[in-house]
Order: C-alpha cells, then structure tokens, then sequence
C-alpha cells in the first residue's frame, strides 16, 4: 500500500511530464548533484506534510507541501527558466486533485538562488505547492 504523500509526488512527477526544454530530467528527491549536461532539469520533493486536528470531527487535515526546483545553466539564467517555469506551472495547475488524490493545490511561495560554477551562472527557483489531502 502506498501513501497518499507518495501518490501526489507521484501524480506531480508525472504531470510534468513534457515540461518546456527539460525531457525527461525530471527527479524526486534527487541528492546526487547534476551534472553540466543534464540541465535543465526539475527535482520535486516533499518539503512538510502537516496534520492538523479538526475538533468538530475526530478527522485530521492534512497538508502537504512540495518543492519543484527548477535547476538551468546559462549567461541569464532566471530568463533560461522563465518558459519552463509557465510551463510546469500549467501542467500542475490543470488538475487540482492531483488524480484525485488532493482536495486542492495552491501555489506558495517562488524562491530565487544563483550561483556561479566554473563560469558558468546556474539558477535555481524554487517553487512551493500546498496540497491538501483528501
């Protein structure tokens, strides 16, 4: 049996199947570092998976918050990942259930972090989905 936590990373992974210029570099929770040719890539983890007690019902509400990394190499590369960020963006948003799985999904916050490696300017965007669990 699997999780509901487990099924909605699963359901994210595959809706982002076809992102904009990324194929199939797409990981879960990927800890190995990327290499210079397997980007642009997209890396989607679980950041928070938070119960909550509702006191009118003896039910807990759950919330589950994802990251999608957004990881591109280029001279500017916050432009470099603005296409494959509207583009992710749309293929999560279409199915708010995540295949049923979630009651709702509602963006969170979007970060912004670059680095340069061996000249080269790298980018990561981090942005955070809130689902609730059904």
């Amino acid at each position: 049996m699997t999780t509901l936590r487990e099924n909605i990373l699963d359901d994210i992974v595959s809706s982002l199947a076809g992102t904009t210029d990324v194929g199939t570099r797409i990981y879960r929770s990927r800890v190995v570092p990327l290499q210079r040719g397997e980007s642009p890539a997209l890396v989607v983890e679980a950041i928070s998976d938070t119960p909550e007690q509702n006191t009118s019902l003896p039910t807990l509400d759950w919330s589950l918050t994802v990251r999608v990394s957004v990881i591109v190499r280029g001279d500017t590369p916050d432009e470099v990942a603005d296409p494959i960020v509207e583009s992710l963006h749309s293929k999560i948003m279409a199915d708010l259930t995540l295949g049923g799985h979630a009651i709702d999904v509602q963006p969170g916050t979007t970060t912004f972090t670059q680095s340069t490696c061996s000249q080269e300017r790298q980018h990561l965007r981090w942005l955070t989905l809130i689902s609730q669990l059904v």
